[in-house]
């Protein structure tokens, strides 16, 4: 059995858990043995189609390379056929799922954006290894028979994208780093000190990998700590907030030798500049492996 081919979600976070299977198994199988057919069921006809970046983080530079499933079709066949036509030192269906990153799934009822990333390398027989490394946005829609589909995507973008212009001031988001503030070397993402500027706070309670029936998501701490982090989102936006209007966090985890998996997928998904955050560990209900509280400043309020 392999283990480069998981799906990073449990099968009970049912829409994820479909989302990865379509748009990183069923794809890469289906590409490398060059059958269409397997794939192009996954696509809504008529409705899709997909932006080419061209590698460039310029919008002015994109293309509407692919006005219908036709278009992409042809040229995912051509790409197909000519790479299976090539022979390389290491499997390339391993090197292709071990470059490859769907984790970032926002959903809204029956709407998803997904991030799929590739960052990794293959090894031709002859030749140098040949990096894999850009990004794409999907736009996918879940169907009356509950199946997610794609009408469209912008592809080919750089990974990671360049900065183009100067990071917003963390004045104008209502926080800010103090001049001299200072922490340890071995501090995580967290900052040390936060000014705050706010006319109104937002806290909600403690959130977990629960979901809306009750059931525990996730059976790993990444899992469960993406979900919670997802459950925070959610709740922070019924009061016009985001995860960058957090400045204070408090984590608690069941086990603490977790910690380094933890503060993984956190710094993956929080932006800076980062809350300031405890973190004890701690007992917590039914099979939870983390719980976290945050405090924001409502933007509206500025």
């Amino acid at each position: 059995m392999n283990t480069y081919d998981k799906n990073p979600f449990p099968p009970t976070d049912t829409d994820r858990y479909q989302i990865w299977e379509m748009l990183v198994r069923r794809d890469i199988d289906a590409f490398l043995s060059a059958d269409w057919t397997q794939v192009e069921q996954d696509f809504v006809e008529g409705r899709f189609f997909g932006i080419d970046a061209r590698f460039r983080a310029n919008p002015d530079s994109w293309k509407l390379s692919f006005g219908s499933v036709a278009d992409y079709a042809s040229s995912w066949l051509k790409q197909s056929t000519a790479f299976r036509g090539r022979s390389f030192k290491v499997d390339p269906r391993q090197s292709l799922f071990e470059a490859t990153t769907l984790r970032d799934i926002e959903i809204s009822g029956n709407k998803a954006l997904l991030h799929k990333k590739f960052d990794g390398y293959l090894e031709p027989e002859e030749g140098s290894a040949e990096p894999l490394l850009w990004q794409t946005l999907y736009q996918c829609e879940k169907n009356t028979a509950g199946e997610w589909k794609i009408v469209g995507f912008v592809g080919y973008l750089p990974n990671p994208m360049p900065t183009t212009q100067p990071p917003i001031p963390s004045e104008t988001i209502g926080k800010r780093i103090p001049a001299g503030a200072e922490q340890h070397t071995t501090a995580g993402p967290y900052s040390p000190v936060l000014e705050v500027a706010a006319d109104r706070i937002v806290v909600i309670s403690g959130q977990a990998a629960i979901d809306p029936d009750g059931t525990v998501i996730g059976d790993t701490i990444e899992a469960q700590t993406r979900y919670t982090i997802e459950n925070c989102k959610q709740q922070l936006a019924t009061a016009g907030c985001t995860l960058a209007d957090v400045f204070k966090v408090n984590a608690y985890l069941v086990d603490l030798d977790e910690w380094p998996q933890f503060n993984a997928v956190y710094q993956e998904m929080i932006p800076e500049p980062r809350p300031v955050r405890t973190a004890v560990g701690t007992s917590l209900l039914m099979t939870l492996k983390v719980e976290l509280e945050m405090w924001a400043v409502s933007p509206s309020k500025l």
